[in-house]
């Protein structure tokens, strides 16, 4: 296709990472997920950040609104850390995406 393309996106959920994944395998593209493994406080801490730099754009969102946030995210596994370029089988289902 010959060009990148970054979707800075949460992605909290590996179905949302595999859905992505997939719309990125229909035309033949690769894809390759990029995960920071950081503890629970770095968020916490750029919410704060972010709450102190309130502006028409961002919203206010209190910590205890998104502690629970932060216990729902699946971290990547390994499998979905690897770069996927290979090409898929013959066989292989294609999506109805019609609702795309």
């Amino acid at each position: 296709m010959g060009i990148n393309v970054i979707l800075d996106y949460g992605f909290w959920a590996r179905e949302e990472r595999e859905d992505f994944r997939s719309r990125a395998e229909r035309p033949g593209a690769s894809s390759e997920v990029h995960f920071l493994d950081v503890s629970e406080d770095e968020p916490l801490r750029r919410l704060t950040h972010r709450n102190a730099q309130r502006s028409p754009q961002a919203f206010y969102i209190p910590e205890e609104m998104m502690k629970p946030w932060i216990a729902t995210f699946q971290k990547p596994t390994s499998d979905e850390l690897r770069r996927r370029d290979e090409p898929r089988p013959q066989n292989h289902a294609i999506a109805n995406t019609e609702n795309d």
